[in-house]
């Protein structure tokens, strides 16, 4: 695969600290602000809180590393295919896993379900993922297309991977919008730390998911530049 004449390997690096920083500010958000999280509770709101945690750690920062990892990672091709498969499946397991919470989080507290267009296109988002995933490991791992698919299905792959993720992206963003508005509906002062905080959680969820996408197409090693085989 071609790619913008940059080298993806210092925009990998500003990637990572973006993801951790990412990451840090949703557990915060989930830990401090929300109670922290749980599997079974009296208080439901505890249930809902590991829905944006497993979204945004999985879906979209490990998910987002995955997307990457053949830019990044100083290994072999076939060693990176192995790291790219893997993180991609971690990540969509953790997804399922975060829309299941949110699930049962709406069929505890009698709220309905599937009413909003975060969550629909939530849901769409993770079966897509989930297409590319089966599809990426049948054809470009085991048992293998032909050389032929291989080649012809690659340029479509490769693009409607960004595609999905660059869905994830936005439909993130509409759930933090979603859930902010909601707390602050219920009292949640509009100009108060909590605010601020998962706004800024929102945003450096885009310059994550934008460093995400510069770095897929950016320059990579020299060796990968006609091996790139995304799953």
């Amino acid at each position: 695969m071609g790619g913008i004449q940059l080298n993806a390997v210092p925009v990998s690096f500003a990637t990572h600290v973006v993801g951790a920083i990412a990451a840090v500010m949703v557990l915060v958000w989930s830990i401090h602000f929300r109670g922290g999280f749980v599997w079974e509770s009296e208080n439901k709101n505890l249930i809902f809180n590991l829905h944006p945690v497993l979204l945004l750690i999985g879906l979209i920062i490990m998910g987002g590393e995955a997307i990457i990892s053949y830019k990044s990672l100083p290994f072999k091709k076939k060693d990176k295919k192995l790291i790219h498969l893997v993180l991609h499946g971690i990540a969509l397991i953790l997804a399922i896993f975060g829309v299941y919470m949110a699930f049962k989080f709406h069929n505890e507290s009698n709220i309905a379900n599937l009413y909003s267009l975060h969550s629909w296109i939530g849901i769409g988002v993770v079966v897509l993922y989930g297409i590319q995933w089966i599809y990426g490991f049948v054809v470009f791992f085991y048992p293998g297309g032909t050389p032929l698919i291989r080649k012809e299905s690659l340029p479509w792959h490769i693009l409607f991977g960004l595609f999905v993720y660059i869905l994830a992206i936005g439909t993130a963003t509409l759930g933090f919008l979603e859930k902010l508005t909601f707390l602050q509906n219920s009292g949640l002062d509009k100009y108060g730390s909590e605010a601020f905080l998962v706004n800024f959680t929102a945003i450096a969820t885009i310059l994550f998911g934008t460093l995400v996408v510069l770095t897929a197409l950016s320059q990579g090693p020299r060796e990968d530049e006609f091996s790139y085989t995304a799953i």
